[in-house]
């Protein structure tokens, strides 16, 4: 089982890396703000939040791949909007093929979907990949997130390698028995399989919450002395949301 498919590369050594949890939730949530609050036709705003994005990824040693491989999670969206631009009429016609026809402001539209859930997208993975997670969790509580949102997420971590691991036991069992799949009345084994999976999750989580009760969880995890923010952490805080700040005050000005 591996332990290590959502923050895989958290331990690397880089600047990016050694910047303080806060500091790098709010520079990237910065980017994220001033993305997805850009009109579509900025372009140069555009360029300048994947440029910001490139150098992060580059500072903290980060395989590009890696990054490239977790983006393609938004890829589906990008295409459920391409599937419907030829029926966006609106605007100047760009191509026409009989009834199939694609605008100005279809094209706009998938642009501006592209853009902003490809850089938002690349700024979550950068802050997953950089931070380990309960450094994560812990900056969150400081930034004053809801304790319940950072209990849940924990509970989640702790647990999805557990999930995972029964899911791929129940799936050697099941290709012991040679199954194949390849009829429709044949699915109904995978059904099977996730009515168990649930099942057997909801009684473990039973047992975890009556055992965690029986030794006085109050909702709370104890927690190491807590860092302090240092004059790089806040520099680099300062100047990345302030590029993205700037990038986003020139399209109101321009």
């Amino acid at each position: 089982m591996k332990h290590d498919f959502i923050d895989r590369y958290s331990r690397l050594e880089s600047p990016v890396h050694e910047r303080d949890a806060r500091a790098k939730t709010v520079a990237l949530f910065a980017i994220i703000i001033a993305c997805v609050t850009t009109p579509p036709g900025a372009w140069f705003a555009f360029c300048l939040y994947a440029g910001l994005v490139v150098v992060i990824t580059v500072a903290s040693r980060v395989p590009f791949r890696h990054l490239l491989t977790r983006m393609l999670v938004v890829v589906p969206f990008i295409l459920a909007v391409a599937v419907f631009m030829p029926f966006m009429h609106q605007g100047r016609p760009v191509v026409e093929w009989g009834w199939f026809t694609i605008s100005e402001k279809g094209l706009l539209t998938l642009w501006n979907v592209a853009a902003k859930s490809l850089i938002s997208v690349s700024c979550v993975i950068l802050l997953t990949s950089t931070t380990r997670f309960n450094d994560l969790m812990r900056g969150f509580e400081r930034l004053h997130v809801p304790m319940f949102f950072t209990t849940v997420t924990s509970f989640m971590y702790r647990y999805v390698f557990i999930i995972v691991d029964e899911a791929e036991r129940m799936k050697r069992a099941r290709d012991s028995r040679n199954y194949k799949g390849r009829w429709i009345w044949q699915a109904r084994v995978v059904g099977y399989m996730i009515a168990s999976l649930f099942l057997r999750s909801h009684e473990r989580a039973e047992r975890v919450y009556a055992a965690m009760c029986a030794r006085g969880f109050d909702g709370t995890y104890p927690r190491a002395s807590d860092r302090k923010m240092r004059f790089n952490d806040y520099a680099f805080m300062c100047l990345t949301a302030g590029v993205a700040l700037a990038g986003r005050l020139a399209v109101i000005w321009v």
